[in-house]
């Protein structure tokens, strides 16, 4: 293999396994330091060998990694409790901004994410104070998840949490047909996800694998120890449906994040072109089941509020490609409407507008080379 040949396999590869790396065709990622390690291993390292580091990195680095991850969680929810929470949010509120002044790569991601959201209606200096103040949120309002990890009843959480528009969940619920619940990642979002079955609504979520086993099995249990069923994301549309439509359950469903691995189409957020997953506008053709936007965002008295906002309208005309880009838009403007009343609470340091026309269309070649491959290779082995 040609030199020039193995860097252009090398970029690809890169590109695939670190798509917040934006490779350009310019002198500057050619010598990154990631870049530069990879070629070195790639053009030095014998056949054997790189398949040794290949399985060293899977059969003993990655699980001592995901070992003390793992237990260093678990340690801070049972350490964490033995400390006064309000010392613990002062100081996990002061790393979170040290955070953002120390990491430039985060500060310029979420500088560059909020002036492509509001342009000239905010100046840097403001951006820069709402990164901070985001950290902040954000680092305090995770402190209390691993603070509250043992309570499991309404009135335990109403202790710090306000609630508000529970009459519209208790309405919709009451229609027998389940409850699309569109949660937004504010700072305070996995309290949303359980805030539904600790109010008594009998609710199951959809959600991504975790690398980590252990973590993910943790991140499982929490939630379940709640009451909330947890459903992994692979081929899962059946599941809903009938938990939805034969059960009337309620269903947790984020559709603010940018993921190619998601059926979605290019609809409007903050006035710009961005991916967006179409699996509540699907679930609610199939099953006439209401769409209510619900929150959680943190107060300055170190209190909670969870608040429920009415039915977003559905328009069902029989034309499915139309009903599903007029009601999807309409659900990626209710969760605008909720950022830009909090806009320091919303997680800006994830890039919404990623993915373009361009970088999907390379995406689903690839995925059908990769399955045409995965084919070929099965049809030799039978």
């Amino acid at each position: 293999m040609s030199c020039g040949h193995s860097i252009l396999s090398l970029r690809y590869r890169i590109a695939k396994k670190f798509p917040e790396q934006k490779l350009q065709d310019n002198n500057h990622d050619l010598f990154s330091p990631i870049f530069l390690i990879i070629i070195f291993f790639d053009l030095h390292l014998p056949p054997n060998r790189k398949l040794m580091a290949s399985k060293f990195k899977i059969h003993f680095i990655r699980p001592v990694r995901n070992f003390f991850v793992y237990h260093f969680i678990r340690s801070i929810l049972y350490i964490g409790p033995l400390m006064p929470r309000r010392l613990l949010l002062v100081w996990h509120g002061f790393l979170g901004r040290s955070v953002f002044t120390l990491s430039s790569r985060l500060r310029n991601s979420i500088v560059s994410n909020l002036s492509l959201a509001y342009g000239s209606k905010k100046n840097r200096e403001e951006n820069i104070e709402t990164g901070k103040n985001l950290l902040e949120l954000l680092a305090k309002t995770l402190t209390d998840y691993a603070l509250f990890w043992r309570m499991k009843k309404r009135e335990e959480f109403l202790r710090y949490f306000d609630l508000e528009g529970e009459e519209y969940l208790k309405e919709a619920y009451s229609k027998g047909k389940g409850v699309i619940c569109l949660v937004p990642h504010t700072v305070g979002w996995e309290f949303s996800a359980i805030m539904p079955p600790v109010l008594g609504y009998t609710t199951f979520a959809v959600s991504s694998k975790i690398r980590n086993p252990a973590l993910n099995r943790l991140m499982i249990e929490l939630r379940e120890s709640r009451g909330m069923r947890n459903i992994t994301r692979k081929r899962c549309f059946d599941l809903l449906v009938e938990g939805l439509k034969n059960k009337g359950e309620c269903l947790i469903l984020m559709i603010d994040q940018d993921s190619m691995a998601m059926r979605g189409e290019f609809l409007t957020f903050f006035g710009q072109r961005a991916y967006t997953p179409i699996g509540s506008s699907r679930l609610a053709l199939e099953t006439d089941a209401p769409i209510l936007p619900m929150f959680t965002v943190r107060g300055k008295d170190n209190k909670y509020l969870f608040k429920i906002l009415p039915e977003i309208p559905f328009s069902n005309t029989g034309d499915m490609e139309r009903d599903i880009m007029v009601n999807t838009q309409r659900h990626n403007d209710a969760i605008e409407d909720i950022v830009r009343q909090y806009p320091e609470q919303w997680l800006w340091l994830h890039n919404r507008w990623a993915t373009t026309p361009e970088s999907l269309n390379e995406y689903l070649v690839n995925k059908r080379k990769e399955k045409e491959q995965a084919q070929q290779v099965s049809s030799h082995k039978q």
